[in-house]
């Protein structure tokens, strides 16, 4: 069965930005497909992922999140361990998870900054867009020869 409904799933962390992400992802894949779900920061994303795969609801899940480098190690523990967890969910119930969680080195709150992500966050929503309607299209297409 080829599921045509897509989970967007994006972290309320510094979601002015992130949210931009939905806004990329929604230029491709139509509003009335997409079920948007939040979460309060990067680490609950995998957990939601999950959840939201096993249901078998969604042809594929996007996530976005910004782990940004507070000038403490924590910010490489989260994006390693989001990363491993968005990949451990897709691989554990065959559903694909797309990670749109991005870890800039040096973001500032400023102006200047909050522009260039915001923009940045939409281009990669779009790309997420995109590899959510390929795999789906490649599984569909690779189900057919069983």
């Amino acid at each position: 069965m080829t599921h045509t409904r897509f989970a967007f799933i994006k972290a309320n962390w510094h979601a002015d930005i992130v949210d931009q992400a939905l806004q990329g992802f929604l230029s491709l894949i139509p509003a009335d497909q997409v079920d948007v779900f939040d979460v309060p920061g990067a680490f609950e994303l995998p957990l939601m992922a999950q959840d939201l795969a096993k249901t078998g609801n969604y042809a594929a899940i996007a996530c976005a999140a910004l782990v940004v480098d507070g000038g403490i190690y924590r910010h490489d523990f989260v994006a390693q361990a989001v990363v491993d967890g968005l990949m451990r969910a897709g691989m554990d119930t065959g559903v694909p998870v797309l990670s749109v969680s991005l870890t800039p080195h040096h973001f500032q709150e400023t102006d200047h900054h909050v522009a260039i992500y915001r923009e940045h966050f939409v281009q990669k929503g779009r790309e997420a867009a995109q590899a959510a309607l390929l795999i789906t299209k490649t599984r569909a297409k690779a189900a057919e020869l069983v």
